[in-house]
């Protein structure tokens, strides 16, 4: 969530300049090792501050983070201006983001609830349902982005998982996965600002 941009840069510079060769040897025990253990969202169920997308993304909020390649390495920083809003039970998230070279990029998700705490989550370039849920402090969500390339596309898991530290921050953590190997991550801070006025729809 909220990046776009970002991984169409990173992702479209690793695949094409051949880096993603060096993955698979690596990431290959990664994988395997990663296999034997997982975390889910239920076992933050008992954790404070509750997360309640509802009440985290409702008006002004902002977002500030980096984006790091498969080695660790931050590669872009980001700023955005969010607006969230609500309307029988559907939320919109608007997103600005301006990057560390210039570059901007506009973003619109939509999370429409499907169940006891559970959303899908939708945007212009997220290939079918992205599908979230949340426990205590913490949401996690997962979908599938397709990013443009100069003469293709290529689509990529996105594993976010959100975890709300404050009334006001939420630190959110973005795998990003190709065929099962890890190619890059996404670390971001989300602030809300109550005291900040928004324009919502009527």
């Amino acid at each position: 969530m909220f990046h776009g941009t970002s991984l169409q840069h990173f992702v479209s510079r690793t695949f094409h300049s051949g880096q993603w060769i060096k993955l698979v040897h690596p990431l290959c025990l990664m994988l395997l090792m990663g296999a034997c253990s997982s975390t889910s969202v239920t076992d933050y169920q008992d954790r404070e501050p509750r997360f309640e997308p509802e009440s985290f993304f409702d008006g002004a909020l902002t977002a500030h983070g980096v984006v790091k390649d498969f080695s660790g390495t931050a590669i872009r920083h980001f700023n955005a201006d969010i607006v969230g809003c609500w309307s029988d039970g559907v939320g919109t998230l608007d997103e600005s983001f301006v990057f560390d070279d210039g570059e901007q990029q506009t973003r619109i998700w939509t999370l429409t609830p499907s169940g006891d705490q559970t959303y899908i989550g939708t945007a212009g370039d997220v290939i079918g349902d992205g599908t979230a849920r949340w426990e205590g402090n913490a949401m996690f969500l997962d979908y599938t982005l397709r990013i443009a390339l100069e003469d293709s596309s290529i689509d990529v898991h996105i594993d976010d998982r959100m975890y709300r530290i404050s009334d006001n921050v939420v630190v959110n953590e973005s795998k990003m996965r190709k065929w099962g190997f890890g190619v890059g991550e996404i670390v971001l801070t989300l602030i809300r600002h109550p005291d900040q006025p928004v324009d919502c729809p009527a």
